[in-house]
């Protein structure tokens, strides 16, 4: 491909609207670009970063004996009111009506009709287990679009779907799939780590994530970690064990106390001189329209995504003082914020584990103005009925696994995969005949790969200040030939030659053939982020060129005749590796 020839525009200057890196750089490197919000046309060098993506995906996949097929885009109602996400999946569904007034949905995910799929054609356990995937584009209506294609309305997705007659089934299913993803996200030049997740609108028991760890502010999530062994989860699963500290207020005696104005945790550990740890926090939340009372160790922080899964609710949110105002009059009690207890409260009120250990706490009593001290479960109020783990998990807290520090990161979600059990098979009555004739829903399992979210992460991962540093793997071009002076023609024609050979041996090589300053165009080398460049210039007078590797900034000056070779290597070694 000649330079000149390609459909590719970089830009100097930093898109003001591009907030993270892969962002400003896929915009100014001639990748994208953004249509409405969320929404871009993927140019040339970017469709091949996917397709070589797409390719690596479909080469496991097809290994680890899933079949490809492709599914409709847009959806009927129907479908997703018999599984019962047409109103549980939220504002983030597309809806829409055709010409004769039928509601629709632009896919986001697929399990809904891969499940109607199956009932249609599988009758017999003959017929199982089947793994089947696609690759296709996926639209999510975002409220934020944001991050580029990290956080995007329309994505490209691979997606599978599992199917098995029992549990053991799944299980050896979902193994095979977290081995593929492995080799998939090794072979794309990402090191990712598996990690337990909340199964989110897709649903089912037992979920992990594939993270690209990252220091960038792109991630969607915090990723907590141990620094010993492989434990790792988001933030919204993970789970830790809190180090010993103070949890005994030391007060001799239970007594309502008063408290004008003193409301925050902080404030209270001053007023009473003990440790936040001494403290019962409580919280009133919003879940699906319901009021939730959430208690928690005053030093730590509710996690809410464990809080509303517990309840099984769909979404979570604060109350406002006006609903805090009102669930105080249906409970004949007043108090504000802050000074809100469990006693007496006409609401779902649920502890978290760390409230067990508290003696002689401090907790508000529904009063304005007044706290208890001196509290002891079983004594001054009851231990709700309701105890979970709904804490968010904190850097320094302990391994589950192994007691070492847990760490925390920032991370960008890459790949899923869900066990879904019957979930869907159960509500659609996709159901089998098995082996003594009786009728068993689907055990059914979910796997993901947002293709164009990997090629993001890589450039999160893989960048310096001047652009992009693509893993050979799926870079778009391998090679890019930069003759300094077009107008010498000992340059030119060298550049030419080394430019034709590389093609004979299957390289893709691009060859820079504009009339431009050579700065001009070792700045678009770098920027694009082709793995490797060769430079002819002044020094082929000697016989010698220039050979620079992007990922390390490695850089030799080599005979013109070894140049090609030497190259060919190169490129060879990396693509060994994946």
């Amino acid at each position: 491909m000649k330079m000149s020839k390609m459909f590719v525009q970089t830009l100097r200057e930093t898109p003001a609207d591009a907030e993270v890196v892969s962002h400003q750089l896929l915009i100014r490197a001639g990748y994208i670009r953004m249509l409405t919000s969320g929404i871009y046309s993927y140019l040339p060098l970017m469709f091949r970063v996917f397709k070589k993506v797409e390719n690596i995906v479909r080469d496991e996949m097809d290994k680890s004996g899933a079949q490809e097929l492709l599914m409709p885009i847009l959806q009927p109602k129907e479908v997703w009111e018999e599984s019962g996400r047409w109103e549980a999946y939220g504002k983030e569904l597309m809806r829409l009506k055709d010409r004769h007034d039928r509601e629709m949905a632009l896919g986001p995910t697929h399990e809904e009709i891969i499940t109607l799929l199956a009932k249609n054609q599988i009758s017999s356990y003959k017929q199982l287990p089947i793994n089947l995937y696609q690759v296709q584009s996926k639209f999510r209506d975002e409220r934020r679009p944001r991050f580029g294609l990290l956080r995007g309305r329309e994505f490209i997705m691979k997606d599978a779907y599992s199917f098995d007659v029992d549990e053991e089934g799944l299980d050896k299913a979902y193994n095979v799939m977290a081995q593929a993803y492995e080799k998939i996200f090794i072979r794309c030049g990402l090191d990712t780590k598996m990690v337990r997740s909340d199964s989110g609108a897709i649903g089912g028991d037992v979920s992990h994530e594939y993270m690209v760890l990252t220091e960038t502010d792109c991630g969607e999530n915090d990723v907590v970690f141990c620094v010993e062994c492989d434990y790792a989860g988001n933030t919204n699963r993970a789970e830790s064990i809190l180090p010993k500290c103070k949890t005994d207020g030391e007060f001799k005696e239970s007594n309502i106390v008063d408290t004008p104005n003193v409301k925050s945790i902080e404030e209270l550990t001053k007023f009473f001189n003990i440790e936040p740890s001494a403290i019962c926090k409580s919280l009133v939340y919003i879940v699906d329209k319901k009021i939730v009372v959430a208690l928690i160790r005053g030093d730590l922080t509710i996690e809410e995504t464990k809080l509303k899964n517990f309840i099984d609710g769909n979404e979570i949110r604060i109350a406002t003082d006006e609903e805090i105002k009102e669930l105080m009059e249906k409970s004949n009690l007043t108090a504000e914020a802050g000074f809100i207890g469990p006693k007496g409260i006409k609401a779902q009120v649920i502890a978290d584990e760390s409230v067990k250990g508290l003696k002689n706490f401090v907790v508000g009593v529904n009063q304005n103005d007044k706290h208890l001290a001196g509290a002891n479960w079983g004594v001054d109020l009851d231990l709700p009925k309701s105890v979970a783990d709904i804490r968010l998990a904190q850097r320094d807290e302990l391994c589950i696994k192994c007691n070492a520090k847990l760490d925390i990161t920032r991370g960008i979600e890459v790949g899923n995969i869900f066990k879904l059990g019957t979930k869907y098979s159960a509500k659609m009555n996709a159901k089998f005949t098995d082996e003594k004739g009786g009728e068993k829903p689907y055990i059914m399992g979910c796997y993901g790969i947002g293709i164009s979210r990997t090629a993001a992460a890589a450039i999160e991962k893989y960048h310096d200040k001047d652009g992009i540093k693509w893993p050979m793997s799926i870079a778009p071009y391998h090679v890019i030939v930069v003759p300094v002076n077009v107008q010498d023609e000992q340059q030119w024609a060298v550049a030419n030659e080394l430019y034709d050979q590389l093609k004979q041996q299957n390289i893709e090589a691009v060859l820079d053939d504009r009339e431009y300053r050579a700065g001009v165009k070792f700045k678009d080398a770098d920027l694009i982020g082709f793995p490797v460049r060769i430079t002819v210039g002044k020094t082929i007078k000697e016989g010698d060129v220039e050979v620079k590797v992007r990922m390390s900034g490695e850089q030799i000056k080599i005979s013109k005749d070894e140049a090609v070779k030497h190259v060919v290597n190169i490129i060879n070694s990396e693509l060994e590796k994946s």
